[in-house]
């Protein structure tokens, strides 16, 4: 009994080691190919906090098909991504059933993506992670 203090204090230090820990994401990159139809299209799922995946490389003048959703959970999240000089202004809430975003990237650069909800008083969903960046190359 007098060691169940310590395995509490243990399992509070893990438990704030873990949280703080997976506040880091790694990135997962995807470079879209370019279908049989001249599409590229690129699947991404929002989740607690992160998109997956956090990196997509699509090339300039190609139209692009991007499906999004989220994988459950009752937090809203969307999927902004304001770059209208190159052709790119989207603004999407996530539902569990994928929804298609069509756009075709007019400039070569590269363009922050974000989930811009948040909870009253919390850190937004982009400060606790849910962001990213579309890549536009030659």
């Amino acid at each position: 009994m007098r060691y169940l203090k310590y395995i509490l204090i243990a399992a509070l230090l893990l438990a704030v080691a873990f949280i703080a820990w997976g506040d880091e994401r790694v990135e997962k990159r995807v470079v879209a190919t370019i279908d049989p139809d001249g599409v590229q299209r690129v699947e991404m799922t929002g989740d607690t906090y992160y998109f997956d995946p956090n990196v997509i490389v699509v090339k300039v003048n190609v139209p692009v098909e991007l499906k999004v959703k989220k994988a459950g959970g009752i937090a809203p999240h969307n999927i902004v991504i304001k770059a209208p000089d190159a052709g790119i202004n989207i603004e999407e809430s996530l539902s569990t059933e994928p929804k298609s975003i069509q756009f075709t990237p007019t400039k070569v650069g590269k363009y922050p993506f974000e989930c811009t909800k948040r909870l009253l008083f919390f850190k937004s969903h982009k400060d606790r992670g849910m962001h990213g960046m579309l890549e536009v190359v030659e």
